[in-house]
């Protein structure tokens, strides 16, 4: 058998996308992100929407949103309610586990 070799990935850390970046990553039209930004599924960093900036944080629940109307037919509200259980249910885990309970 051949060894594997090391790999040496290279990592590029995203601080913010702009809205058109966003648009390419979600595979998705300004539309689209203007609903998730008025039903309050992500968060723009500006108020203009031409100096809009996502955080990763962000980045992230659009990508879910995404998959989420497209796997799930959900529409954004649906979307918004999923996405904030998720999290609630994600920092309740953490929590148990700080306290050395098992999820």
């Amino acid at each position: 058998m051949k060894k594997a070799k090391p790999r040496n990935p290279r990592i590029d850390i995203v601080e913010t996308l702009s809205l058109t970046e966003l648009m390419v990553f979600c595979d998705a039209n300004a539309d689209w992100v203007v609903t998730l930004v008025d039903h309050g599924v992500v968060t723009p960093v500006a108020r203009h929407t031409a100096e809009w900036e996502f955080t990763p944080t962000h980045i992230a629940r659009a990508r879910k949103a995404a998959r989420l109307m497209r796997d799930l037919g959900l529409n954004v509200a649906g979307v918004a309610l999923v996405l904030d259980l998720i999290e609630e249910r994600d920092a309740l885990a953490r929590k148990l586990a700080t306290l050395g309970m098992a999820v």
